[in-house]
């Protein structure tokens, strides 16, 4: 990272990012690349007595999606911080929750699917233009957010796009209107004790991925009440989450997940999650959605090998990473991956066709 100081005036200014390129191709016929982009991150902070400016930014040539190419501001807000106070405002990324990978309470920034999960799950938010204000203690703190214009999924439509949805004669309606009784808004109350952290969530939002009534895919307003818990015991963390969620037409929905993770030892590391919605109203009452994660640390840490896997249960379909990373040095990282992907029908099935051999290579500063 580089951190050099203005003057005697107490300004800082520090500068990071990575520079990766990674390249997919099919292993069916008719064996074409899935994905091909190399892309420049660079982070700055501009920094004075806690107050400051941070921007991030992305330079991007993606060969298969040209429209994806370009330069992209990822992140820029201001912010300003004391010790119990930490304030800010712009165009931001907002995680709340516990969950691996799933989305129960974490609703605030959506996802883009463009080149759906063949993207690092970070990679893949989408930022918010929001104002957040956090007040915290020692052992509890109050998260509040305020986001005038709502963002929604990147859903890929165009038939070009080997990740596109096909929908056939089915159409996306129209994004709500920018204004002011549109906004979104919410708090997330954490307590921190001895043995336990959990957090309780209200939220007023928008069911970010379309979902369909009738004939049209369509968004919905969402009333969100949930909470989060993560419980220590020996060598397992318990994580737990549930939201239930109303939308303006009175259809209620709980969602919530169980997980627990192992760490044995030796660089071992064993998650395990499992994610109910549970539908009140409707012909499809219940959608089951499983994750199972296993890595393990070699070579002095320098090699990590990993399997994660999203199991459809309710429909049976798969789609399983397994990924090499070498830490050729602290700075360049080189991985190697296939991913799997199953399905007759269900969430998968857009891409039961899409499994794919992968490599990446990665220099960060």
């Amino acid at each position: 990272m580089l951190r050099p100081a203005f003057g005697q005036d107490g300004v800082e200014l520090s500068v990071k990012g990575f520079a990766d390129s990674y390249h997919a191709v099919r292993v069916e016929s008719p064996n074409d690349w899935m994905s091909s982009r190399t892309r420049l991150r660079a982070e700055a902070t501009l920094e004075k007595d806690g107050a400051g400016l941070f921007a991030s930014a992305n330079l991007i040539y993606n060969a298969v999606l040209k429209d994806k190419s370009g330069f992209q501001l990822r992140e820029v807000y201001s912010f300003w911080g004391s010790e119990h106070w930490d304030v800010r405002a712009g165009k931001q990324i907002i995680s709340w929750g516990v969950a691996d990978g799933l989305r129960v309470t974490d609703l605030i920034s959506p996802m883009d699917y463009s080149e759906f999960l063949a993207q690092d799950y970070d990679d893949i938010r989408i930022p918010v233009g929001a104002l957040r204000v956090r007040y915290s203690r020692d052992k509890w703190s109050l998260d509040m957010v305020a986001v005038p214009v709502a963002e929604f999924f990147n859903i890929p439509l165009d038939a070009k796009n080997p990740w596109s949805i096909q929908m056939g004669p089915v159409q996306i309606g129209p994004e709500p209107e920018t204004k002011f009784h549109n906004m979104e808004y919410g708090a997330r109350l954490s307590f921190f004790l001895s043995g336990i952290d959990f957090s309780l969530t209200a939220l007023h939002t928008w069911n970010k991925m379309p979902e369909l009534r009738g004939n049209v895919f369509g968004y919905h307003r969402l009333g969100v009440f949930g909470g989060d818990v993560s419980i220590p015991l020996g060598q397992f963390v318990i994580r737990g989450e549930a939201a239930e969620n109303l939308d303006d037409e009175n259809v209620s929905t709980l969602n919530s997940l169980l997980g627990v993770d192992w760490y044995p030892g030796n660089d071992w590391n064993v998650s395990l999650q499992y994610n109910r919605n549970h539908r009140f109203k409707g012909s499809d009452r219940n959608t089951d959605l499983a994750t199972f994660r296993l890595s393990k640390a070699l070579l002095g840490n320098t090699l990590t090998l990993q399997t994660f896997a999203y199991i459809d249960v309710t429909d049976g379909g798969i789609f399983n990473r397994l990924s090499a990373d070498y830490a050729v040095s602290d700075q360049v990282h080189a991985l190697l991956g296939y991913d799997y992907f199953h399905a007759d029908k269900g969430m998968f099935t857009f891409y039961a066709n899409n499994s794919e051999i992968w490599m990446k290579l990665k220099y960060s500063f």
